[in-house]
């Protein structure tokens, strides 16, 4: 599978961000309450997904100027994880992402990373089962030279690795993940608010 879109659903995604853009941005309730602290608008488009198998360790990383929104497993150490990945849009600019810088690696079955305050999840690699090393690529977000803030951070409930699914609510994105245990084991997601 490749790495990125096909041109036309490149040329789809770049269509709906020409035409939200153009569009008024209503802030949800949710929103109101940042409001004090920012009165950016902000869109968060679901542009880009990918299946790949971990344990084979490939190193998975978002596409460029995107970060990851969500993940789903299935089955042991062979079978298949999902990648979401979105672009950010904030005043109808696209949000830059920096270059990644990747964690050390730590045990999969008793793992725990958090992004730094200012960083986001655009990656992870993983490699062999429960017993293998996992680690975790962040990157921070920018409108014109200016870093995009994040609050509200929060962590999912936990749920069984091999039949997990989650992804980002409205304006969040990605910035953790525990395991413990082998595909039978307990996965939570660490999500935060885009304020801008």
């Amino acid at each position: 599978m490749s790495r990125f879109p096909s041109t036309t659903a490149m040329a789809s995604t770049l269509a709906a961000v020409g035409l939200l853009a153009a569009m008024p941005v209503t802030a949800s309730a949710a929103e109101a309450s940042s409001s004090a602290q920012s009165s950016a608008q902000i869109v968060v488009i679901d542009a880009y997904t990918e299946k790949i198998k971990e344990s084979g360790g490939v190193a998975f990383t978002c596409p460029t100027n995107q970060v990851l929104i969500g993940r789903a497993h299935g089955g042991d150490e062979n079978g298949t994880t999902t990648y979401y990945c979105a672009l950010i849009l904030i005043d109808s600019q696209i949000a830059t992402v920096s270059a990644p810088t990747w964690s050390g690696f730590q045990k999969e079955s008793n793992s725990l990373f958090s992004a730094a305050t200012d960083q986001v999840l655009v990656g992870r690699q993983h490699s062999g089962d429960e017993n293998g090393s996992t680690r975790y690529a962040t990157a921070q977000l920018s409108v014109a030279g200016r870093a995009v803030t994040l609050t509200g951070r929060r962590w999912t409930d936990p749920q069984k690795e091999s039949s997990s699914s989650s992804k980002a609510g409205e304006l969040e994105v990605m910035v953790g993940r525990q395991h413990s245990g082998d595909e039978n084991g307990q996965t939570r997601y660490e999500y935060a608010r885009l304020v801008g």
